[in-house]
């Protein structure tokens, strides 16, 4: 229970505990990112690294709820202080000051439920997969026969509607005006920011989030302009019977024949 006390009563524990919970999301957000750049690789690439994380099964929903619970305390106690700091603020702070408080604080929190917004719109569109319809969730057949959910198609499917990748920029740029303000923070609230490296720290934190915002507006402008383009002949409007001539993917049962045909010229 002291515990409990000190990490979501009082003022110092609620920072430290937004700290930790800000540096657990920083974390799975890179992570992500580097995950959905494998658009730019074969299709098998990402459809294949996707299978992978649905094929943890109970695991991977259990890092989910997990990361979902980080959000929320993270959102809670950001709530929590912004009330805090507004009881306690005094109305005969220097102006300069009191402006300058107040337009930061008054932005943090706007980014912060925009993109709150947009994490739960996200994990609908393709997580859960109920904003759009059937069409927008394909599915396709890995080179070694392995049925799996076409995510690249659907990555590509999403960001092709104009109002979804300018949704998809807008709050990726606020995420990154968010990180670049909270990483900075997450450093003070845990003491490690001095005075010594506070500038340095404030340039590579901006570096990042610039490099951040850049790969995920990459992956948007790319499927906009067609530089990447859906590669799933069903998707085209098309259906593979043996060796597709368009991406070189093979059905179920082609794939099946030449594995049996391969085992009964070894035996």
């Amino acid at each position: 229970m002291n515990i409990i006390h000190v990490l979501f009563r009082s003022s110092i524990g609620k920072k430290v505990t937004m700290a930790v919970s800000g540096f657990i999301l920083f974390g799975f957000v890179v992570g992500h990112l580097s995950g959905n750049l494998q658009i730019f690789a074969h299709p098998d690439k990402i459809n294949a690294y996707a299978h992978f994380l649905e094929s943890l099964g109970p695991a991977l929903w259990v890092i989910r709820l997990f990361l979902l619970v980080t959000l929320v305390v993270h959102v809670w106690l950001a709530a929590q202080l912004t009330i805090e700091n507004k009881r306690a603020r005094q109305k005969n702070y220097e102006k300069q000051v009191t402006l300058r408080a107040t337009m930061a604080s008054r932005y943090m929190r706007v980014s912060g439920v925009i993109v709150f917004v947009f994490i739960i719109y996200h994990l609908l569109h393709f997580t859960v997969r109920v904003t759009h319809g059937a069409e927008a969730y394909p599915t396709t057949i890995l080179a070694d026969g392995t049925p799996v959910r076409d995510v690249h198609s659907m990555m590509v499917l999403g960001f092709q509607n104009p109002v979804i990748a300018i949704f998809y920029l807008l709050s990726v740029g606020l995420l990154s005006w968010h990180l670049a303000h909270g990483l900075v923070s997450m450093f003070q609230s845990l003491g490690l920011r001095t005075r010594t490296w506070s500038r340095f720290l404030e340039r590579v934190t901006i570096v990042v989030c610039v490099l951040y915002f850049l790969g995920n507006a990459l992956i948007v402008v790319a499927a906009m302009s067609g530089k990447v383009r859906i590669q799933n002949p069903s998707v085209l409007g098309f259906a593979c019977r043996t060796d597709c001539e368009v991406c070189g993917a093979r059905t179920a049962d082609a794939t099946a024949e030449t594995l049996d045909g391969s085992k009964e010229s070894q035996s």
